[in-house]
């Protein structure tokens, strides 16, 4: 069954699954993961709304885990792919090796790399070479990989999950504009409450625990990317989301103070594209069939936080980024 051939009952019941199922994945990867509601929401979103995502958070948060973790929960191919200053495009992408066929002749033949599977956790990626981000941008935007002059499809569903340590910068590669761009949220992992850190260390030093039982297959992942784009968006709404992305462009006629002060450089169209498109997710989720502008509002802090630079007079005063995040969207109001 093809995205365009679903018919009304079809997409009807997978509304309904997504309504229903939503309680069944939480409840799946509450077997792994304790607490970080809203970042598995932020997953959710990204993964139903077919974009990729920049996880920044300190080491031993569990990141591996909870990306797994949501792999195992859609029955998706997972691939763990750990970044290193000598990590070369080949190492990821696949190479050609010479083999000898039977009727004694050599050929070469084409080894796909780790990079052909559903989902790809690209591990503290911001420690590879800018020649190596460069092939993982390719896979990311065109979601094909090119290799001795030849392309290769990937599998679909493809998502990117990629990781950043906050930490430790030295010697790494911070990612260019362009590619940050590419990723539909950067999704922040904090320390947990303490309450919530008892549960873990009492769970993981216990018998092993459950395992994760499938719940979607990857036919259901593509055929939920089409219906979230079918979800009806008010033109007000969009029109929300462009004045929330436009408002953190510095410089501008009737440019915000504080966005002159602060920002230098200010989100493009990507980013009120994906308010919208994961405000549609969001709403699918929640059972509702329409956007609403506290969607727009509540998907701020990831769609923006890694598509808007703070300036030198930002970080002199100690303005965060979340800080004028939560300024705009107090200052920006629906229709205004």
């Amino acid at each position: 069954m093809s995205n365009e051939s679903m018919t009304v009952d079809q997409e009807a019941e997978l509304v309904r699954q997504i309504r229903e199922g939503r309680e069944k994945i939480l409840a799946e990867l509450s077997k792994t993961i304790i607490g970080q509601d809203d970042v598995v929401e932020q997953l959710l979103l990204c993964l139903f709304s077919g974009g990729h995502c920049l996880i920044t958070g300190a080491p031993g948060l569990a990141k591996t885990l909870l990306v797994r973790s949501v792999a195992e929960v859609f029955h998706l191919n997972f691939q763990r792919i750990q970044f290193t200053p000598d990590l070369m495009p080949a190492d990821i992408t696949g190479t050609e090796i010479l083999e000898q066929t039977n009727d004694g002749q050599r050929q070469l033949q084409f080894v796909k790399g780790p990079i052909f599977a559903n989902v790809i956790l690209a591990d503290e990626i911001n420690r590879t070479p800018p020649k190596t981000q460069a092939a993982l941008l390719e896979a990311m935007q065109e979601h094909q990989v090119t290799a001795a002059g030849k392309r290769y499809q990937l599998d679909e569903p493809f998502f990117v999950l990629a990781t950043q340590n906050p930490i430790e910068m030295e010697g790494t590669y911070p990612l260019p504009e362009a590619q940050l761009d590419r990723f539909m949220f950067n999704v922040l992992i904090d320390y947990l409450p303490p309450e919530q850190e008892v549960q873990v260390v009492l769970q993981t030093t216990a018998k092993a625990g459950e395992e994760i039982q499938p719940i979607f297959s990857a036919e259901d992942v593509k055929h939920f990317h089409a219906l979230v784009r079918r979800v009806p968006v008010t033109e007000q709404v969009a029109s929300y989301a462009v004045a929330l992305a436009s408002a953190t462009r510095p410089g501008r006629e009737g440019s915000l103070d504080f966005v002159n002060e602060w920002v230098s450089w200010g989100a493009g169209i990507r980013a009120a594209q994906t308010l919208v498109l994961a405000g549609k997710a969001r709403a699918l989720l929640q059972g509702r069939a329409h956007v609403t502008h506290e969607d727009i509002s509540h998907l701020a802090k990831p769609a923006l936080r890694h598509r808007v630079l703070t300036s030198y007079k930002a970080e002199a005063e100690g303005v965060t980024i979340e800080q004028i995040i939560e300024r705009l969207v107090d200052t920006v109001k629906p229709g205004a």
